[in-house]
């Protein structure tokens, strides 16, 4: 069988996810890893990367779909499921009402997309022992770092960004984001290269939140300077992640 031939960000994508889980130690042999697949693009890029990363590295870890629909379209997953079945990968596909309970009158005190954020994890860290997962793989890349940081240091008053690695319940179980180092347009590029079926939001909050809010802002101040985004993460990376050059 002929050697695929990928293109430049779908390469930037492999190398950089590589990268970043050796660098910080993110998972060992034997590892058993359950990817959070939203159906956006980062989930999507997460798990194509990580399936590929099985036939890289020099020792065996399992990998395996967690998907929480959120409530909106009960049937917008489909896409997920198909691949699931083709690479032959095991997955939790998971109809909820998180998305709908953020929006109701259950939630008085806390954003639409917190509420629904907090019910998400909650599942996701059950199902993680339910299937004996010693390992959840969250979506959040580079832009998201830098989106973290100022929304911590301006809302909260706390310098603070995303670490690459958590550890929770006395060390049963390691969160992991394997993008971490990735850039946003690297993503999206590659994501249309390999045909990822990535789906829209339905969320009725998608785009309205503080987040985005935040985002566009600090889109708007490094488009003043090509070279602002670039030392903007590298700070950040040097500083809270510990990863060198």
């Amino acid at each position: 069988m002929p050697r695929e031939k990928l293109t430049f960000s779908q390469q930037v994508c492999i190398k950089t996810v590589g990268r970043a889980m050796q660098q910080a130690g993110m998972i060992q042999p034997g590892s058993r890893i359950g990817i959070a697949a939203s159906g956006g693009v980062d989930s999507w890029i997460m798990l194509e990367v990580l399936r590929r990363r099985q036939r890289i590295l020099p020792f065996p870890f399992e990998i395996m779909i967690l998907h929480l629909n959120p409530g909106f379209d009960p049937d917008n997953h489909a896409p997920l499921k198909e691949y699931a079945i083709r690479h032959g990968i095991p997955a939790h596909i998971e109809v909820t009402d998180f998305g709908p309970r953020g929006h109701s009158d259950e939630n008085r005190k806390k954003s639409a997309c917190f509420y629904c954020a907090m019910l998400r994890r909650t599942r996701l860290f059950e199902l993680c022992r339910l299937y004996g997962l010693t390992h959840l793989a969250l979506g959040h890349n580079a832009d998201d770092l830098v989106t973290t940081f100022f929304m911590n240091m301006l809302q909260n008053g706390r310098i603070d960004g995303m670490n690459p690695c958590e550890t929770f319940f006395k060390g049963e179980l390691q969160v992991i984001r394997p993008l971490i180092l990735l850039e946003k347009a690297d993503i999206r590029r590659a994501a249309r290269q390999w045909g990822l079926s990535v789906w829209d939001n339905p969320c009725p909050s998608a785009g309205k939140t503080s987040r985005a809010a935040y985002a566009a802002d600090i889109a708007q101040l490094i488009a003043q300077d090509k070279n602002r985004k670039k030392n903007l993460f590298n700070a950040l990376r040097k500083w809270q992640l510990q990863i060198r050059d």
